[in-house]
C-alpha cells in the first residue's frame, strides 16, 4: 500500500474548483491511488513532467509514484479542453 501526498498547489487548485461534488470525487478517486497499480483509469503518460494520469470528470490528475518509498504524489490537475 502506498501513501498518497498532495503537493500544496495541487491542494490550492483542488481548493479553486469550488464544487464539493467534484472535489469530493476527485478526492475519492485519487484515495484509490494508494492500491496503485490496480487502481482503474490510469494512463501512462510520455513526454510530460507527470509519469501518469488519472480521469475523473472533466479533471486530469497528473501524478508520479514512487516505487522505492511507495509514495503517490499528485502535481496539479488539469481541466480537459
Amino acid at each position: 500500500m502506498k501513501t498518497v501526498i498532495w503537493k500544496p498547489k495541487a491542494l490550492k487548485q483542488l481548493k479553486k474548483l469550488g464544487d464539493k461534488a467534484i472535489q469530493g470525487r476527485i478526492l475519492a478517486a485519487t484515495a484509490g491511488l494508494s492500491d496503485f497499480p490496480a487502481t482503474p483509469g490510469i494512463k501512462a503518460l510520455t513526454r510530460h513532467t507527470a509519469e501518469y494520469r488519472l480521469r475523473v470528470g472533466d479533471y486530469r490528475i497528473l501524478f508520479n509514484v514512487f516505487e522505492a518509498i511507495e509514495v503517490v504524489s499528485i502535481e496539479r490537475s488539469e481541466e480537459a479542453r
